[in-house]
C-alpha cells in the first residue's frame, strides 16, 4: 500500500486538529456545548449571569426536552405499559435529584447504537437509507423491530453469551469448544428461546460436547479432580469454579467469595452456602479425563454424564477457618428472607440432581432480577447493580423499584428476551445523547440514566464492525472470514478483554491498542481495489464532497458536517479536480483510515 505510516499520523494530527475526535472530550464533566464557546464568550456569559458586585455566578439549568415521538411498529399491549412503567420511574430519579436529562441523540446516532446493541455490529449505508424511508416517528420503533428479527440477532447474542459462560481465556475460552457453544446458542436465539429454558438446558447438559455444544459450560469450569482414593465419596471433579460461575452468571451473586470463609460484604451469604450448592454437582463425570499435570493439547471430543456411584450421600466436606473440617449436605441458595434454601432429595441422584439445581436456580428470587439488571447494563452502560454480577448488602440497587417491577415483567411474560429488549429500547432513556449537561455531568449521575454511559466496543462488535466498513467481508468466504475472524479477534482480545469474559472500560489507549493492530489485514481491506469502501466511494461519488460523505457514512454512520467537511479538504489537501489525473486515492485511504481510528468509531455512544 502506497500510503505509509508516516501518513497515516499525520492524517490523525490533521483530523485532531479538525475537531473529529469530539468525543473523546465528551466526558462527564463537559458542561453541553460549553467547549465550543470562545473565551470572550465565556466572559460575557459570566459578567451577564451576575446579578451585582461579589454575586455567585448562577448557571441556568437546561431545559426538559421533547422525547422523540415514537408510533410502535409492534401492537403488542406490553410495549407501551413497559415504555411508561420506565419513563415514570427514570423521572421520577430525575426530579429527585434535581437532574435534567440531556437531550435526545438523533436517528444517526439512533441507529448505529441500536445497531451495535442488538445485533452487534454498526449499521451498512444501505441499512441507513432504508431506516430513513418510514415517517419520523414509525423510524425507531420499525429499526428496532427489524433488528430482532436480522440474521445477525443470534450471532451476537451467542457472542455474548458464549464470553459469559466460557470466558475467553484457557482450553474453553478459544477454539473448537468455544465454536461448539456458539453454535448451539446461535440456534437458541435464532428460536428465541426462553431464558429459564436456556439456563435449564446449560445446568442439566449430557452427551458429547460434538453433538451438544451446551455441555461445555459445565465441562469448562469442571476444577480440580479429587485424588483417585476419594473418588468414590467426593466424586471426580471437586467442581469449585462451576459453581460460582452458576451463580455469578444467572444470580448475580459471587459466591466465589465464601468458598474459604462468609462473604465479606453479603452477611446473609455463609460458606456452608457455597458448598451446599456444590454439592448438587458431585456425581458429574467427564470421559475422557484430562491427564494430571499435562495440558490437553487436542481438543477430543469430550462427554458429559453423572456417575451415580460416587458421592452417594449428596454431602461434601469442606475447611472452616478455624482448620476444622465441616460437611454439608447439597442445599441451595435461600431466596431473600429466608435463613435457608431447599434441600436435595436424598432419593435423587445422577442427573435428576442436576435437575433439581435447575428447579431452584429459576425459582429463586434473584433468577430475574440478575439479568433484567445485566441486560439493563448492556443497553444502558450501567446496570441498576454495578458491577452487573455483584449484588451483595453493600451494592444496592440504584433504582430497586424499577428493577423490582421490570423483573417481575419479565418473569410474568415467560423470560422473553425480545420482550425484554424491547422495553429497554423503547424506553426514553435509551434515547438519550451521551453529551452531559450542568445538571449530570458528574460520574455518580450515571446511576440516574439522564444521558446515556458510552461504552467500549466488544472485540467482537469492533471485529464486525470493522467487515461492515471496510466492506471486507464481501472479499471473503466463509472459511477465509473466520480464519480473519481468528486473527482479528487475538489481537484485539489481548488489548480489550480480560479472561474473565468482560471489556475493559474506555480509555486513551485504545487508540493506541487499534494503532498497533494495523497490520496487514487492515491496510489491505482500506486498499482493496474495485470493491472496498475508498475504491467504491471514488467510483460512485459525484464530488470530492460526496466521497468524503460516503466514507464518514461507512465508518461512523453519519455524514460530516459542515465545519468537519471543510477543515478535512484544508488540512488533507482533498481540493484536487475530481477527475484529475492524480488520483487522490492514497489521501481518501488516509482520511478513511484515521476515521477507523477515532474515538467516535470505537465507542458505543
Amino acid at each position: 500500500m502506497h500510503a505509509k505510516t508516516q501518513t497515516r499520523a499525520f492524517a490523525v494530527a490533521a483530523l485532531l486538529l479538525a475537531g473529529l475526535f469530539c468525543l473523546a472530550q465528551v466526558a462527564p464533566a463537559q458542561k453541553g456545548k460549553e467547549k465550543d464557546k470562545s473565551e470572550k464568550d465565556k466572559k460575557a456569559e459570566k459578567d451577564k449571569g451576575e446579578k451585582d458586585k461579589g454575586a455567585t455566578l448562577e448557571v441556568t439549568a437546561p431545559k426538559m426536552p421533547t422525547p422523540p415521538k415514537m408510533a410502535f411498529a409492534k401492537e403488542d399491549s406490553d410495549i407501551p405499559e413497559m415504555k411508561k412503567l420506565i419513563d415514570e420511574k427514570i423521572a421520577a430519579g430525575w426530579e429527585a435529584n434535581k437532574v435534567v436529562p440531556t437531550g435526545y441523540c438523533d436517528d444517526h446516532d439512533f441507529i448505529r447504537r441500536a445497531s451495535l446493541d442488538i445485533i452487534g455490529r454498526i449499521a451498512t449505508p444501505e441499512e441507513i437509507d432504508a431506516y430513513f424511508k418510514p415517517p419520523a416517528e414509525k423510524r425507531r420503533s420499525q429499526l428496532i423491530e427489524d433488528l430482532l428479527k436480522h440474521e445477525d440477532y443470534a450471532r451476537h447474542w451467542a457472542n455474548l453469551w458464549s464470553n459469559w459462560l466460557l470466558t475467553r481465556s484457557g482450553t474453553f475460552g478459544r477454539g473448537k469448544y468455544h465454536e461448539q457453544m456458539q453454535v448451539w446458542l446461535e440456534d437458541q436465539f435464532a428460536q428465541n428461546k426462553k431464558y429459564s429454558d436456556l439456563a435449564r438446558a446449560l445446568v442439566t447438559a449430557k452427551g458429547k460436547n460434538s453433538e451438544n455444544g451446551a455441555v461445555n459450560f459445565i465441562l469448562a469450569h469442571m476444577g480440580e479432580m479429587v485424588p483417585a482414593d476419594s473418588h468414590k465419596e467426593g466424586g471426580q471433579f471437586e467442581m469449585v469454579p462451576i459453581t460460582s460461575r452458576i451463580t455469578r452468571v444467572f444470580l448475580g451473586i459471587q459466591t466465589q467469595c465464601a468458598q474459604c470463609h462468609p462473604h465479606p460484604f453479603s452477611q446473609s451469604l455463609k460458606q456452608e452456602m457455597f458448598w451446599g450448592v456444590n454439592a448438587f454437582l458431585r456425581q458429574v463425570h467427564r470421559d475422557p479425563p484430562p491427564q494430571r499435570n499435562q495440558q490437553m493439547m487436542a481438543m477430543v471430543d469430550l462427554t458429559l454424564s453423572d456417575d451415580e456411584s460416587t458421592n452417594p450421600d449428596a454431602n461434601v466436606f469442606f475447611e472452616l477457618r478455624s482448620g476444622k473440617m465441616k460437611m454439608w449436605k447439597a442445599e441451595f441458595l435461600p431466596s431473600a428472607g429466608k435463613e435457608r434454601g431447599p434441600k436435595l432429595d436424598p432419593k435423587k441422584s445422577g442427573i435428576a440432581r442436576r435437575e433439581a439445581l435447575a428447579d431452584y436456580l429459576i425459582d429463586h428470587d434473584m433468577f430475574p432480577k440478575a439479568m433484567t439488571n445485566r441486560m439493563w447494563g448492556l443497553f444502558m452502560g450501567r446496570g441498576f447493580v454495578n458491577p452487573v454480577d455483584d449484588f451483595n448488602d453493600n451494592n444496592q440497587a440504584s433504582n430497586q423499584e424499577l428493577l423490582d417491577e421490570l423483573s417481575a415483567k419479565f418473569k410474568h411474560y415467560n423470560y422473553d428476551f425480545k420482550k425484554l429488549i424491547r422495553w429497554i429500547t423503547h424506553s426514553n432513556a435509551y434515547h438519550l445523547s451521551c453529551v452531559a449537561n450542568v445538571t449530570n455531568d458528574k460520574t455518580e449521575h450515571e446511576t440516574l440514566h439522564s444521558r446515556m454511559v458510552m461504552k467500549a466496543l466488544s472485540p467482537e462488535q469492533m471485529f464486525e464492525s470493522l467487515m461492515v466498513a471496510t466492506k471486507a467481508e464481501q472479499a471473503e468466504n466463509a472459511a477465509q472470514k473466520k480464519e480473519l475472524r481468528d486473527r482479528w479477534l487475538r489481537a484485539l482480545i489481548n488489548n480489550f478483554g480480560d479472561d474473565e469474559g468482560n471489556e475493559v472500560m474506555f480509555n486513551g489507549t485504545i487508540v493506541q491498542a487499534l494503532m498497533m493492530m494495523n497490520g496487514k489485514e487492515i491496510n489491505d481491506a482500506i486498499a482493496r481495489d474495485k470493491k472496498g469502501t475508498v475504491a467504491l466511494a471514488m467510483a460512485n461519488g459525484k464530488s470530492t464532497t460526496d466521497v468524503i460523505s460516503r466514507l464518514y457514512l461507512a465508518v461512523l454512520n453519519r455524514k460530516p458536517t459542515a465545519k468537519e467537511l471543510a477543515r478535512v479538504q484544508e488540512k488533507m489537501q482533498l481540493r484536487s479536480t475530481f477527475a484529475s489525473k492524480d488520483s487522490p486515492k492514497a489521501k481518501y485511504e488516509d482520511l478513511f483510515w484515521a476515521l477507523l481510528n477515532s474515538n467516535e468509531f470505537l465507542l458505543n455512544h
